[in-house]
């Protein structure tokens, strides 16, 4: 008995680090809810009192464990003495956070150790902070270079770049066909480094509402023009929702990839009328919004088509601030555009967003990789291709469609435009001179933009725009 109310004192002196129980937290919720990361971070970090640093260490153990545990998963599978599918879940969520403070963090290895046992001591019994602590000293003794150079070093090059880089090997290979195809797959180790650095914070000014240079002004010494989109302020600190233009609507957080496309396409000039313009798939509205401001500019009419509700909400709280004349919103499928009767006959402009598997953007949820399946690949192509077809139903002859997809995977890009160019029914339009010139380099000879977080730190956004025949 004495013994065990020294063990309950001494936990009550011990007691946890709000900051790394809030990390296990969010894990555990990705783990047993599916939860998004970046969806349930707020509230739990409110939920734990934390706020500033405390806060912004949390994300950083939150975030870079579930990035990483594919390559940290490989190194305790080097320290541990039974496999870890035998570990309880919430005890190997424990050995990422503190594999991850010792691997990828400037915390001293004695204060990731002891932190990170008494985590388990709260959450678990003396027995698993016991193993905890013996496996993350194993974890100590070596060098975060040391490891890198162990992990995967028998395997062939595929493999051993997703286990160092902490990729599932099947996107991987689908970022290796990507850059191969471009003549770039010798750029694959560059690309995987870079998808695993967190993505800046950047905001779009909407046009006809806001410039960059009075966006620039409110953000102040926080922020800088974007290199690469027209709109962009880049921000190096601060929190977007506090800047009055986002508050009000005049501007949004959005990538400077996302905001290049859409800019390309709405500049891309149009023989003959150019009064109707259509987005198909317009949730969540960022791309809605940039649209919707060049459409107001050039005097046209902005529909923003979503299928889901919830969306078609966020697309309503992206247009707020612009004239209500110069947009509507429809809720439907965009598939059955060309059978419903309240739309405009033949539209001058359409934007595709379609729905994909989202492999260009894995620096904004860190759990997205390990959640995504090849399998989904399947549906998403017929469901890209039944959108195709519709949007050209309902596009004028002469009239641009711009095809976008948030994933460099060839099937999702290259090969559905090569599937429009072979039945003759679109050609291509250059679109050179509207793409900067640090990044004319990932314009392909057909004249479709890929772009790379490595090349510019943009999401990896695929454009082609077509005009059709």
């Amino acid at each position: 008995m004495p013994e065990k109310k020294y063990r309950d004192g001494y936990r009550k002196k011990r007691a946890a680090d709000p900051a790394r129980l809030a990390a296990l937290d969010i894990m555990a919720q990705v783990r047993e809810e599916g939860a998004y990361a970046n969806l349930v971070a707020s509230a739990t970090l409110s939920d734990y009192g934390l706020s500033g640093r405390d806060a912004a260490f949390s994300l950083e153990l939150a975030y870079g464990a579930l990035r990483m545990q594919g390559y940290y998963d490989a190194i305790l599978s080097n320290c541990a003495t039974m496999p870890l599918s035998d570990l309880d879940p919430l005890i190997l969520d424990v050995l990422r956070l503190g594999t991850h403070q010792l691997i990828n963090m400037r915390v001293p290895a004695h204060a990731a150790l002891a932190a990170t046992v008494d985590v388990a001591r709260q959450v678990a019994s003396d027995g698993p902070s016991r193993l905890v602590n013996a496996v993350l000293r194993r974890v100590s003794e070596k060098t975060p270079e040391e490891w890198f150079n162990l992990v995967g070093q028998d395997e062939p090059e595929l493999d051993r770049l997703s286990l160092q880089y902490s990729h599932p090997r099947w996107i991987t290979k689908a970022f290796f066909e990507a850059l191969k195809e471009q003549g770039r797959s010798e750029e694959l180790e560059a690309l995987l480094a870079a998808d695993n650095e967190a993505a800046k914070v950047v905001l779009a000014a909407r046009p006809a509402l806001i410039s960059q240079s009075e966006l620039l002004d409110e953000v102040g010494a926080r922020g800088s023009a974007g290199e690469l989109a027209d709109n962009a302020v880049v921000m190096a600190s601060g929190v977007p929702a506090k800047v009055p233009a986002v508050v009000d609507g005049l501007a949004g957080v959005q990538d400077q990839g996302s905001q290049l496309v859409t800019e390309i396409f709405a500049k891309v000039p149009l023989e003959g009328k150019d009064d109707f313009w259509l987005d198909m798939c317009a949730g969540p509205g960022g791309k809605a919004a940039l649209l919707c401001g060049y459409a107001q500019e050039s005097g046209a009419q902005l529909i923003a088509n979503e299928v889901h509700p919830h969306r078609a909400k966020l697309v309503q709280k992206s247009l707020r601030a612009f004239d209500r004349q110069s947009y509507r919103i429809r809720l439907g499928d965009g598939r059955r555009l060309p059978k419903e009767d309240d739309l405009i006959e033949a539209f001058d402009r359409i934007l595709l967003d379609a729905p994909c598997t989202g492999l260009g953007s894995l620096r904004r949820r860190p759990e997205a990789r390990w959640t995504k399946k090849p399998k989904d690949l399947k549906d998403l192509l017929v469901l890209q291709s039944e959108l195709i077809d519709a949007a050209l139903e309902v596009l004028r002859p002469g009239g641009l469609l711009g095809y976008i997809t948030c994933s460099p995977q060839v099937d999702e890009t290259t090969g559905q435009v090569n599937r429009l160019l072979a039945e003759k029914r679109v050609e291509l339009v250059d679109i050179s001179e509207f793409v900067p010139q640090p990044l004319q380099e990932l314009l392909s000879e057909q004249g479709t933009l890929q772009l790379w977080p490595h090349h510019g730190g943009t999401d990896a956004m695929f454009l082609s725009v077509l005009r059709k025949v």
